[in-house]
């Protein structure tokens, strides 16, 4: 929006040419996202304390967790607002991949929505049932896909549907219609994977935040021809544009983090977890890096597989792997205090994201 207003301006007075590049917007981007966090964070915490909207905390898991009942929740709305906002104001909005990140973020985030509202609002303990959950989960998902698919197409195709393999220069598989089969898969996927993880006071955030400011280097790289084609990365015209996205991502989950850090002022809930997930799913495909994604996003992965393990285990064989899942869960029935399990996960991540990072230039 603000883009708009200063390309007009710059006619008159030079200086407006300024926010015409794309680090300063990207900067811009993280600063006003946080300070909208900061500023409104204090406010949405007491509305959710005066409405008694607050976290209803299972008796068979952690016993350390029962004093958490009664947190306020749904605070991942106020992500959402710091995300969207930021991201009107300072990206530019004739970008089509700024549009469609968007659509599936709040998409994904009103399906997080009626879950928590069920579950704190209505007392429902169900909240939404699963059925509908991945039914309007999907819905968004294979939308994303299916248009991101229409759009490569009229371009040409060419690398938007390639599967790019990091550590090999000239290795990409061009995917064709199974590219809406792949991207259905990662956001979606993507999207319960972190919710999986929001279980600790902080958990889930900074892992978002450093794997989306990752794709915001990955998407400015691949939106440059001159580094694109000099780290031997596909060319995407337009992803440029995403690394305001990411910034106000990073912006938004850090100013959330002062308020959910140990101990928690408030918890994101579905809302926020279900919408991040997927917002760092579809930028990870439009930026053609769903492998390194996977790579960084490994703590994301550890826990999406320790329940799948879990759960088939006991249901073959009547035994569990771990204490409890998702995984966090067993490392603090194992004695863990809350606070190194959050800390050590978040080093595990930073490890990952250098990792994947590191693939732009192993190849």
């Amino acid at each position: 929006m603000l883009v708009w207003l200063s390309e007009y301006l710059s006619q008159y007075f030079s200086v407006f040419n300024a926010f015409q590049y794309l680090t300063l917007r990207a900067i811009l981007g993280v600063l006003t996202a946080l300070a909208i966090s900061l500023w409104f964070g204090p406010l949405m915490i007491h509305r959710l304390r005066h409405y008694q909207i607050g976290q209803a905390v299972r008796d068979d898991g952690p016993q350390t967790h029962l004093s958490k009942a009664g947190t306020p929740t749904m605070g991942g709305a106020l992500i959402l607002v710091a995300l969207g906002l930021s991201t009107l104001m300072w990206a530019n909005l004739s970008n089509h991949y700024v549009w469609i990140v968007l659509l599936v973020t709040f998409a994904f985030g009103a399906v997080g929505w009626v879950d928590d509202y069920r579950k704190v609002v209505e007392k429902n303990p169900r909240g939404l049932p699963a059925r509908w959950k991945y039914l309007w989960q999907s819905v968004a998902g294979l939308a994303a896909a299916i248009i991101l698919y229409a759009s490569a197409e009229g371009n040409g195709g060419s690398a938007e549907l390639d599967l790019i393999v990091p550590f090999f220069k000239e290795v990409a598989i061009d995917l064709g219609p199974l590219f809406i089969v792949l991207t259905y898969f990662v956001i979606v996927g993507s999207s319960n994977a972190v919710n999986l993880t929001d279980g600790l006071d902080g958990l889930a955030i900074m892992p978002t935040v450093m794997v989306g400011g990752a794709l915001g280097i990955f998407a400015y790289a691949s939106g440059n021809v001159g580094f694109a084609e000099y780290l031997h990365i596909p060319y995407i015209a337009g992803a440029g544009e995403l690394v305001v996205f990411c910034a106000a991502l990073a912006g938004a989950g850090l100013g959330f983090l002062w308020f959910n850090t140990y101990p928690a002022q408030v918890f994101m809930g579905d809302v926020g977890a279900l919408a991040l997930g997927a917002a760092l799913g579809v930028v990870a495909v439009i930026v053609r890096q769903e492998i390194v994604f996977f790579i960084m996003g490994g703590v994301f992965v550890m826990e999406t597989v320790s329940v799948i393990l879990q759960v088939a285990s006991f249901k073959l064989t009547g035994r569990r792997i771990f204490r409890m899942a998702p995984l966090h869960h067993h490392f603090e029935l194992k004695g863990w205090p809350e606070p190194r399990v959050i800390v050590r996960f978040w080093i595990i991540t930073l490890m990952l994201v250098l990792f994947g990072l590191a693939t732009l230039k192993l190849r």
